[in-house]
C-alpha cells in the first residue's frame, strides 16, 4: 500500500475511497493550511540553522584544539599570535588575540615615562588583561549561541501550533457531518486525517528543533567552559613572565 495514500473501507457500501495526503492538505481549509504552510516554513528555517549551526560547531572545535596544540608547543605569545591567524573559528584563539592585543598595550604603556607613573605602578595591569580576555569570550559565546534560539522557539511552539490546527481541522469536521447528516465512517475520516496532519507536522517541526538545540547549548558550554580554562592559564603565564 503506499504511503502517500489513505484509504478508508465503508461498510455499508464495500467500496474503499483512497485519499492521498496532498488532497487532505488542499482541502484542508485556509486555516488549517496557512497552519501547516507556518509549520513548514519554521522546519525548513530550523533544519537550515541546524546545518549551519552544525558546520560551524565542528570548525569551532577542530580549529579550537588545533590552536591548542600550537599554543603549547610554541615557546614565544608573538609567535603563537601569528598562528593565530590561521584558526579563525576558534573561540580560543579569539579570546588569545584579545588578550595579547591588551598585554602589548599594557607592555607598551608600562615603559612610558611621564608625570603619572607613580599611579600606573600602583594599579595591577593585570586586570586590564582579564577584562580584554572576558570581554572576547563573552563575545565569542554570543556568537555561538546566535541563531540557536530560534530551535528552542520552534521546539516549544511547534506542538501548539499543529495542536491548534488539529482543533480547526476537528471542528471542520463536525460542521461536515452536521452538513451530510450521517456520521459514518466515509464521513468522518477525511476531515479526521485532516486535522491530524497538522499535528503531525508540528512534531515533525518540533522534535528535529529541541534535538538540536540541547545538542549545541551543550557543545556551546563546553566551549565556554575550555575558553574560561584557556583564560586562566593564560593569565598565569602572564603573570608569571610579565609582572
Amino acid at each position: 500500500m503506499p504511503q502517500s495514500v489513505i484509504r478508508v473501507f465503508v461498510a455499508q457500501t464495500g467500496s474503499v475511497t483512497e485519499i492521498s495526503f496532498w488532497d487532505m492538505i488542499t482541502h484542508s481549509g485556509p486555516m488549517v493550511f496557512g497552519v501547516l504552510l507556518l509549520l513548514v516554513l519554521a522546519s525548513v528555517a530550523s533544519w537550515a540553522i541546524i546545518a549551519y549551526k552544525g558546520w560551524m560547531m565542528r570548525q569551532a572545535q577542530v580549529h579550537s584544539i588545533a590552536f591548542l596544540e600550537s599554543f603549547w608547543q610554541s615557546k614565544r605569545l608573538d609567535e603563537i599570535y601569528g598562528e593565530s591567524e590561521k584558526f579563525a573559528r576558534s573561540p580560543i584563539a579569539q579570546v588569545f588575540r584579545a588578550g595579547y592585543v591588551e598585554l602589548a598595550k599594557v607592555k607598551q604603556r608600562s615603559q612610558e615615562k611621564d608625570e603619572r607613573s607613580e599611579m600606573r605602578e600602583s594599579l595591577d595591569p593585570s586586570s586590564n588583561i582579564e577584562r580584554a580576555l572576558r570581554r572576547a569570550a563573552t563575545s565569542e559565546q554570543t556568537h555561538l549561541d546566535s541563531l540557536v534560539p530560534f530551535l528552542a522557539t520552534t521546539g516549544a511552539t511547534a506542538p501548539f501550533v499543529g495542536l491548534l490546527g488539529t482543533v480547526i481541522g476537528i471542528m471542520k469536521a463536525f460542521r461536515d457531518i452536521g452538513n451530510v447528516g450521517s456520521a459514518n465512517l466515509a464521513t468522518v475520516a477525511p476531515g479526521i486525517a485532516e486535522a491530524l496532519i497538522a499535528t503531525a507536522a508540528g512534531l515533525f517541526a518540533a522534535i528535529p528543533a529541541v534535538v538540536a538545540f540541547n545538542y549545541f547549548n551543550t557543545r556551546s558550554r563546553i566551549l565556554a567552559s575550555e575558553m574560561d580554562n584557556f583564560s586562566s592559564d593564560f593569565m598565569n603565564i602572564v603573570r608569571r613572565h610579565f609582572f
